[in-house]
């Protein structure tokens, strides 16, 4: 009977993970270049249950999975829409790829293009750092009166060369992890630095608000009928205990 509350709260648990995860999800749809986390949880590994046969050979029983955990939080990089802003100093990666941002902690890798220029005239993503070339410097601009190519060459109006923005492909962007900014870290050295640059554009988030609100509800009932489910088992093991003691 005690095995049901291991089941339960276990759900609970995960259940509320999975409705943060979701909620960070609604939260962030409209932040450029987001990426949608994805929740999975699983079954402890079976528990065996042996009989032990004169002390020389085992013989399985049967087998039972007690509780749920979590299993992994991975991220979707699937491209989001394109959005035309106007704005010379916004930027979007056709394709893979990665901008790369000094920030105080480190390099750390974005797909939100939506830079501007610091006290000094540096290209930089607002509160986090700036922004890197492909041989990971920053770039110096002054000015924001600028064109850009396929390849992130940065002009002025007259055609002359400022610099290139820096894009990075990883082997496995499953590698990477999410640090507290909203950035991406820990996915070991870039393999290249190569990608298409769209001026003037921004990559939308990919969230998927509709699939997340059908999400949101799905565990909300799920977190619900389990919560019931618990206060049910706690009436029933209060009487067995009660009436036990009573014999």
């Amino acid at each position: 009977m005690f095995k049901g509350f291991y089941n339960l709260t276990s759900g609970m648990l995960s259940q509320e993970r999975r409705l943060d995860i979701v909620a960070n999800n609604m939260t962030n749809t409209a932040t450029a270049g987001y990426k949608t986390d994805r929740y999975t949880d699983s079954t402890f590994e079976e528990y065996l249950v042996s009989r032990i046969d004169q002390g020389r050979t085992s013989t399985q029983l049967g087998g039972e999975s007690y509780i749920l955990a979590p299993s992994q939080v991975y991220t979707d990089f699937t491209q989001g829409a394109f959005e035309t802003t106007g704005l010379p100093l916004d930027f979007a990666i056709q394709g893979d790829g990665f901008f790369a941002v000094e920030t105080a902690d480190g390099v750390a890798y974005t797909r939100a293009g939506n830079f501007c220029l610091d006290d000094e005239g540096y290209l930089c993503l607002a509160e986090q750092g700036r922004v890197l070339n492909p041989a990971g410097e920053p770039i110096l601009l002054i000015t924001d009166d600028i064109t850009a190519d396929a390849q992130g060459g940065l002009y002025t109006g007259d055609g002359g060369l400022l610099g290139q923005i820096g894009v990075f492909i990883f082997a496995d962007n499953a590698q990477l992890e999410r640090n507290d900014q909203g950035l991406f870290v820990n996915g070991g050295q870039p393999t290249g630095t190569v990608g298409t640059v769209v001026q003037k554009s921004l990559e939308r988030s990919n969230v998927d608000l509709v699939q997340q609100m059908v999400s949101m509800m799905t565990s909300q009932r799920a977190l619900q009928s389990a919560a019931q489910l618990t206060k049910i088992y706690d009436e029933v093991m209060t009487k067995s205990t009660t009436n036990l003691g009573q014999m």
